[in-house]
Formats: C-alpha cells, structure tokens, sequence
C-alpha cells in the first residue's frame, strides 16, 4: 500500500535495534553478516534510530549497508531526541527535544551516521506525552523537512495505539511505525489506529510482530513486550503455536504475516541480531499459510475474523 507516501513500502523490512545492542551485543561481524544476509535476501527497507545503541545502529547500517551489496535501500530514522555523550566521548544519556533546532540536530546526526544526504521516512520517536510539543514545533518542523527534501516521508513510532491515533486523527502524516500492538497475541492497533490509518490513507509499518521474542520461541524464560512472560500469555503462545503446527507452518510464519492481513499494513519490521534470523525470518515471510489456519486461528481468537481471506 503506497497511500501518501511517495514510494512503495516492501513487505518486510530489518529492524536495527538488535544491531544497536539491544539485549546483547553484536559483533562487528556480525552486524556486517546480518546485513549481507538481507541483501542476499532482497531486504531493502531498515529502520533504524538514535536511541538504537547510542547511535552504534546508524553508525554501523551507514558503513556497512554498501559493503554488504544492498542498493537503494529504503532508510526510516526517527527524532526528538538527543543523544549528549559524556566528556571522555563515552555514550551519556538521550534527552527528549521537540524544538525544531533539536529535531534538525537529531536529523543532521543521524544524517551524518547513516553517511547520507536524506532519509526516506522521518519518524517521531515515542512521542506519547508531548502533545503540545509536538502541535507547537515537532511537527510543525517535519513538515518543513519534507518540503525541503532532507525525508520524504513523515510520521510517528510508537509503541501505544491510541497516542498514536490521536495523532493520526489531528495531524496529516505519510506513515505510522506502531510495534507489538498488532500481533497475534495483541490486537490493540485495530481498534482505532488501522481503521483510522486506512481511511486517512496512512500507511502502516508494523514491528514487534514476535512481542520481545515470545512468539518467535515460546519457552520459559522469554520475554513478553520487554518484561518477563506471564505464565498465562505463554501458555496461549504455545496454543497459537500448536495451531500452526497442525498444518505444518511455523509459529514464526504466521506472526510475521498476520499484520499484512490487514490493507492498510504496508511492511513489517523484524529485528535480526543475525544472519541466520535474517534468512529464517525472510523464508517464514515467504511460506504460504493456508487459508484454513488463518480460519482456525480466528476460531481461537488469534486472528480477527473480519481479517481472515475470504
């Protein structure tokens, strides 16, 4: 779905918060692995932000993208906050600024990372408290950004639905980035956001499709939206997976297509620490499910029936 954007989303994308070290470090050689991985697969679109290991995923998806063979990649990176490093050049702490000298800074720091001249998409970064901010001089700012070609496209990143869709609702915005509210196990986005997103012609980029790794690996010990898994959300992860097992696709196939059941859903995000998650997530986007799964995981309340194929 292109919507207002001016070009066409993939269907999936690599999330870079893994390459940053979220959770664990990444070797250099693995983030470069990784990155060769997507190419190979034919991965073009990588979201990336400052907050992504104080500025280390940028950096490494500006040095490393080229060298791997990917062409024209699709590049999102988000703003309204700073990253102030500590005197030895250390990684300090990351302040919000919604100003619009804050937001340019943010930008022509990412834009130097990155080693580009622009960014495709312009996201702003967990704004969910700073609604006067972001009417005052946030957006306000993206607009001007876009006008003067520094992105094409602009939008929010959110991990909550309904700030997300306030926005949506009062500010005209390209595209939207809502994580681990539209999965198999969360179906909070279509409530409000994905009706409101596809009558605005907003397009949809989800992420967190596996909410923290629960429904790429649902054993003891996972992680369930960043905290630890409560026993009842496992248990109804290794349900959906025993579902999936029945007609012989993985629990991962189904959680990484379920969002682009929906029209208004232009490209799902996956993290990947690795080469080897980069090619299995890539063949799970691509394993045909059947339509009766979809049918009997909606039977199980996995799956919103209106958005099972007719």
């Amino acid at each position: 779905m292109t919507g207002r954007l001016p070009f066409e989303m993939p269907r999936l994308g690599l999330g870079t918060a893994p390459l940053g070290g979220l959770f664990e470090e990444v070797t250099e050689a693995d983030a470069a692995a990784t990155l060769e991985a997507a190419a190979r697969e034919g991965i073009t679109y990588f979201d990336t932000a400052p907050r992504y290991g104080h500025g280390q995923a940028e950096d490494r998806l500006g040095r490393l993208l080229a060298p791997a063979g990917v062409t024209a990649p699709l590049i999102s990176t988000k703003t309204g906050w700073l990253l102030r490093p500590r005197p030895d050049g250390s990684p300090g702490e990351v302040v919000t600024d919604w100003t619009e000298s804050g937001i340019r800074t943010s930008l022509e720091s990412s834009l130097d990372r990155l080693g580009r001249s622009s960014v495709d998409i312009l996201y702003l970064h967990d704004a969910d408290d700073f609604p006067e901010e972001v009417r005052r001089t946030a957006y306000p700012t993206l607009r001007r950004l876009r006008d003067e070609g520094l992105v094409r496209a602009i939008g929010f990143g959110m991990n909550h639905s309904a700030p997300l869709a306030a926005y949506v609702a009062e500010f005209e915005v390209d595209v939207v980035l809502i994580a681990g509210r539209l999965s198999l196990l969360d179906h909070d986005a279509l409530g409000t956001l994905l009706p409101l997103c596809a009558k605005t012609g907003t397009s949809v980029v989800v992420g967190g499709v596996f909410n923290t790794g629960l429904l790429a690996d649902p054993s003891p010990g996972a992680m369930f939206n960043y905290r630890p898994v409560p026993e009842q959300t496992l248990a109804r992860a290794r349900r959906c997976r025993e579902l999936c097992a029945e007609y012989g696709v993985p629990l991962a196939a189904a959680a990484i297509q379920f969002p682009s059941l929906h029209p208004a859903v232009g490209s799902v995000v996956v993290g990947c620490r690795s080469a080897a998650e980069v090619t299995a997530n890539a063949a799970a986007s691509r394993l045909p499910v059947p339509d009766a799964l979809w049918r009997r995981l909606a039977e199980a309340g996995f799956v919103p029936p209106e958005l099972v194929p007719a």
